[in-house]
C-alpha cells in the first residue's frame, strides 16, 4: 500500500509542477502583455473620454505604452531583487 500512496504523491507533485509552469508562462507570455495593455488602453480611453479630455484617445496611449515599459522592465529588476535577497539571506 505504501507503494501505491508514493506513486499517487509523486503524480500529485507532477501535476502541481505542470500548472505552475503553465502559470508562469501565462505571467510572462506576449499575449498576457499585450492583452493587458489593450485593455489599459480602452479603460484609460474611455475614461478620458468620459470626463472629455480633448485627443482622449491619443492620449490614452501613455498609460498604456508606460504598462508596457514596466513589463518589459520588470525581469531585469526581479534578476537584481532575486541576487541581492538571496545574498542578504545567505549571510543570515
Amino acid at each position: 500500500m505504501e507503494m501505491e500512496q508514493l506513486k499517487q504523491e509523486i503524480d500529485s507533485i507532477k501535476a502541481r509542477n505542470e500548472s505552475v509552469e503553465k502559470d508562469k508562462a501565462w505571467e510572462t507570455s506576449w499575449t498576457r502583455r499585450i492583452i493587458l495593455a489593450g485593455l489599459t488602453y480602452l479603460a484609460i480611453g474611455l475614461y478620458m473620454q468620459a470626463i472629455e479630455i480633448e485627443n482622449a484617445w491619443l492620449n490614452a496611449i501613455v498609460p498604456a505604452v508606460g504598462f508596457m515599459l514596466s513589463t518589459l522592465t520588470l525581469p531585469f529588476f526581479k534578476k537584481i531583487w532575486m541576487r541581492f535577497n538571496l545574498r542578504s539571506k545567505s549571510h543570515n
